[in-house]
């Protein structure tokens, strides 16, 4: 009696990725190509709809060569969270502790 082997896609990890971007970019790409074409769709669309599209592409296809899955989600959220995290709510004024006077004794 022998184990049955069958293949399996090793895989498993990996984001799912179309022409090289991450869906959300292209999501991102087919919104904002969809706002330009609909305010600049009449006249210059080459100009005003595509190339900013096309460049955009570029960009994000430069900038996050190299980088982790979801890098511009990670970057947005870091940047719109704020500065300091903390525990407690912040500090409330309070007097000093008295002092104890040498020349009491």
């Amino acid at each position: 009696m022998s184990i049955k082997i069958t293949q399996a896609n090793k895989t498993f990890d990996q984001k799912l990725k179309l022409m090289g971007y991450e869906v959300f970019d292209l999501v991102v790409l087919f919104i904002i190509l969809s706002v330009l074409n609909f305010i600049f769709g009449d006249g210059h669309k080459l100009f005003f709809v595509w190339l900013p599209i096309l460049t955009l592409a570029v960009i994000l296809r430069v900038g996050k060569r190299g980088k982790p899955e979801n890098y511009i989600i990670h970057l947005i959220k870091y940047h719109l969270s704020p500065g300091v995290y903390s525990a407690y709510p912040s500090p409330k004024i309070s007097k000093a502790p008295p002092r104890i006077n040498k020349a009491s004794r």
